[in-house]
């Protein structure tokens, strides 16, 4: 858990809102996608199943240090990695 460091969690919060602000402006509305039905169910399902995979290990890392992981499901939900990314940090506060 400690391999985590301030400087890289926060690194990659900036080059995650980066990458969703040119992914947001860039996209253009006008043309039809050219993803298939079924390749966009299979992305969909991938994605849910690791986001439920992620917090389960949320729950497991909260439990080791006697944290409550559930009050970090809502906003986990709305926004998952920059949501796990504020956990790890705050399960990396010094105690004491």
């Amino acid at each position: 858990m400690y391999v985590w460091s301030k400087r890289l969690v926060i690194g990659l919060l900036v080059a995650f809102v980066t990458l969703e602000g040119l992914f947001f402006f860039l996209t253009g509305g006008g043309a039809d996608s050219q993803l298939h039905v079924r390749t966009t169910q299979w992305i969909t399902v991938n994605y849910i199943l690791l986001v439920i995979w992620v917090f389960v290990w949320m729950i497991d890392q909260a439990r080791v240090r006697g944290k409550n992981a559930w009050v970090w499901l809502l906003p986990y939900i709305i926004c998952p990695l920059p949501t796990l990314a504020a956990f790890i940090l705050f399960l990396q506060r010094r105690v004491g």
